[in-house]
């Protein structure tokens, strides 16, 4: 047998290794969410809790293999060399997949990627047999090819949004009317009963879900399966009884009831999903070992049909590489923020996804179904329903949300699942979870008239995201296991080195994105510091922006406007979310000097009119020239570079006393503005004087005119930005006292 097949086992347990890594980062958020979003305790605690039903899963889960071996083709009619080729494609796949998805920070299905991945690489693999194979046609493709069970897969996703939504908004909806947000009170009369009804799901969800490949046989197990209803009262009543005994002691029980939750689905998790990570590199070592065993690398793999279980080694390594990554994965806590900051209670939370056609005709519908429901309802009754749901943050905690909403989280996703589970229904965890989140959310009226047309089009582009996973996965597995087959053991090395680098590159050479100050600020000072810092960095990159933009029109340049607009649209957009992180910032602070706050929100929206002013310059010149539009004459590009060095000009004095903090010179820049647009007054006279002429080319004028009214904008709002920044200073120098929002 050739030395290949070797080198290719030994890639398949690397891609496992860094498919767990992949894998654990993008569905830690299942399990880990309503923990730590509503702060039930330290994320030592959690993440240890997260740990120990992990490992049980882990140890659970080696009867789940077969998924991976014959779920979706048949390997009875694929030789080793086929299969140990059509594996290695969908590991490149599934990585690249995921990976990309965790860099964006969505969540996704690792069953969905998995199962679209194998589809695409086998309908591959298929496809070169039957090309191959005079005797086959390509009708013959759906006797290699297992076909239900990816529509059912495709048919789960549609059900779990629906669903999870849909449970996730009543069951909140009637947990808040009963406890409203100030629910100390009511949490002692009915807490252990409420949280033991709570328990008895998540337990039964870790025994039917957790651990049904270990207890499935088991007389107990059998037992209550035979007397469900009987086993779940039975189960309530045990579970109230000791929660009210806990209580007894001052203990918050709601903090008990999320820890399980998060342990019985950190179980399911390792139990069930472990095969997304790695059954594709053990099926692929169990094929090796069988062809090694024949010594025959064409005979036929019909041995894969069998159930082997996984090696006790194996899942241990495979345990501890998912703790490993569960406690430092970076990546795993910027797809959690992503469902936090969709979840959170906070309106005044930023929002980073663009309004939709869709979001605002929801947002509108759900307005107007609001006002029938008030015209409908008494108004004693409204006043009432409205107490229980005014916000009040009784935890102090500043969590995204407080225990009682994470306990309905955990307790409606471990129903669903379970559920879902008995009656052999494919429903998908990351998406169950999600759904019965941003339901719960809605219900919780998190999603205000401020931000909810943001939160839904969030919401949208993760539930797209899942259906592109299905698309993503199979195309590339296709494309990938075609090059394999096709191209033998150069494509190989090929596509191993191309998918090495993207993992090297993105995992440990890629620079993070900047993080917003707002984030990470405490004080008045930090935010001060943090805003001058930025002004002086977007002044010096608007100068050069707007210089190269002017030349590069002039010259006709498009890769270099191309460059420019690029450049514009990401000073734009990062300070806009800063002015739209205006509110947050500020309430993140216990004391702010009310001149340090009117000093940041001047500067801020200043910031934001220069940054508008250069893209609505930049954006104009790059379709004039990417149109193949008529330049300028030459009396409109003397009129602009003279233009273009007065602007440099002051720029190059504001960025100075930016810089050291000496606005010695802050007349002369006022001076020099003046005469700046005393110079684009006389230019848009003169080239009004060339179109009365007819001595220019309409649609150049247009884009002359709008360069020099946009100049005179962003050149006004700098000086506006240095003089606030000089009261500033000179007003603190003189206040020792200062004057405190509270």
């Amino acid at each position: 047998m050739s030395e290949i097949y070797t080198v290719i086992v030994v890639i398949l347990g690397i891609l496992a290794v860094s498919g767990l890594f992949v894998g654990v980062t993008n569905d830690a958020v299942n399990f880990l969410n309503s923990a730590i979003g509503s702060k039930a305790a330290p994320m030592r605690t959690i993440l240890a809790v997260a740990s120990v039903g992990i490992i049980i899963g882990v140890l659970t889960s080696s009867g789940m293999m077969e998924v991976a071996r014959s779920g979706m083709f048949n390997p009875g009619l694929f030789t080793f060399h086929e299969v140990m080729m059509l594996y290695l494609g969908v590991m490149f796949a599934n990585i690249i997949l995921l990976d990309l998805y965790n860099s964006l920070g969505l969540p996704t299905s690792t069953t969905v990627s998995l199962i679209f991945c194998l589809l695409g690489s086998a309908i591959a693999v298929s496809i070169f047999k039957i090309s191959n194979d005079p005797a086959l046609v390509l009708g013959s493709l759906g006797d290699f090819i297992n076909t239900s069970r990816a529509l059912g897969i495709v048919s789960a996703i549609l059900l779990s949004v629906v669903i999870a939504f849909t449970c996730g908004s009543i069951a909140m909806y009637i947990s808040r009317a009963i406890f409203s947000f100030r629910y100390t009170a009511m949490l002692r009369r009915l807490g252990a009963l409420w949280c033991g009804a709570s328990l008895t799901a998540i337990i039964y969800f870790a025994l039917f879900k957790g651990l049904k490949s270990l207890l499935a046989d088991h007389p107990a197990v059998l037992w209550i399966n035979d007397h469900l209803l009987l086993s779940l009262a039975l189960c309530w009543i045990v579970c109230s009884l000791v929660l009210r005994f806990i209580q007894l002691f001052k203990v918050n029980i709601l903090r008990i009831t999320i820890l399980s939750g998060t342990f019985a689905l950190a179980l399911a998790f390792a139990g069930n999903d472990l095969v997304n990570f790695i059954g594709v590199p053990v099926a692929g070592f169990d094929s090796f070992r069988i062809a090694r065993a024949a010594g025959d690398s064409s005979m036929l793999m019909g041995a894969l049909n069998e159930n082997i279980p996984a090696s006790l080694p194996i899942l241990l390594t495979a345990g501890a590489l998912m703790l490993v990554t569960l406690w430092t994965s970076n990546k795993a806590m910027h797809v959690t923020e992503t469902e936090l900051k969709l979840a959170s209670q906070d309106d005044s939370t930023p929002q980073y996804n663009n309004s939709s056609v869709f979001s605002r005709t929801i947002v509108r519908m759900a307005v107007q179904i609001n006002s029938a429901f008030e015209r409908v309802v008494p108004a004693s009754l409204r006043r009432r329903i409205e107490r229980r749901f005014e916000f009040e943050d009784i935890e102090h905690s500043g969590a995204p949300f407080d225990m009682v909403r994470a306990t309905v989280n955990l307790t409606t996703s471990a129903l669903l699942i379970a559920l879902a589970t008995s009656l052999k229904l494919p429903l998908s965890t990351t998406y169950v979870c999600f759904m019965v989140a941003m339901g719960s959310s809605l219900a919780d009226r998190a999603w205000g008239r401020e931000s909810a047309v943001y939160r839904i089009s969030g919401v949208m582009t993760v539930v797209m995201g899942w259906f592109v996973t299905a698309l993503g996965g199979f195309l590339i597995a296709f494309v990938v296991g075609l090059v394999l087959i096709y191209g033998g053991i150069a494509a190989f090395v090929v596509v191993t080195i191309l998918c090495g680098y993207m993992l090297i590159h993105s995992n440990f050479m890629k620079k993070k994105e900047e993080e917003h100050a707002d984030a990470a600020t405490e004080t008045t000072e930090d935010v001060i510091r943090s805003l001058r810092e930025e002004v002086e960095h977007t002044m010096l990159r608007a100068t050069k922006i707007y210089d190269r933009t002017l030349i590069a029109t002039m010259r006709e340049n498009r890769s270099e406007l191309q460059a420019m607009v690029k450049e514009a649209n990401s000073l734009f957009y990062h300070s806009r979310d800063r002015k739209y992180t205006l509110m947050p910032t500020l309430k993140k602070l216990q004391h702010v000097d009310i001149y340090a706050a009117h000093y940041y929100v001047q500067v801020v929206d200043y910031l934001n009119e220069v940054t508008k002013a250069l893209l609505h310059i930049a954006r104009p010149a790059f379709d004039h020239i990417d149109n193949s539009h008529e330049g300028f004459s030459a009396d409109e590009t003397r009129d602009l570079m003279a233009i273009n060095d007065d602007v440099e000009v002051i720029n190059r004095s504001i960025n100075r006393m930016l810089r050291e903090g000496d606005f010695s010179e802050l007349e002369s820049v006022l001076s020099m503005r003046d005469d700046l647009f005393e110079r684009i007054s006389e230019a848009m006279l003169a080239e009004l004087s060339r179109i009365d002429a007819s001595k220019t080319n309409t649609r150049a004028s247009m884009l002359y005119l709008t360069i020099l009214s946009e100049t005179k904008n962003m050149v006004l709002q700098s000086r506006n930005l240095l003089k606030s920044q000089e009261y500033f200073l000179k007003h603190r120098e003189q206040q020792p006292e200062k004057v405190w929002i509270k």
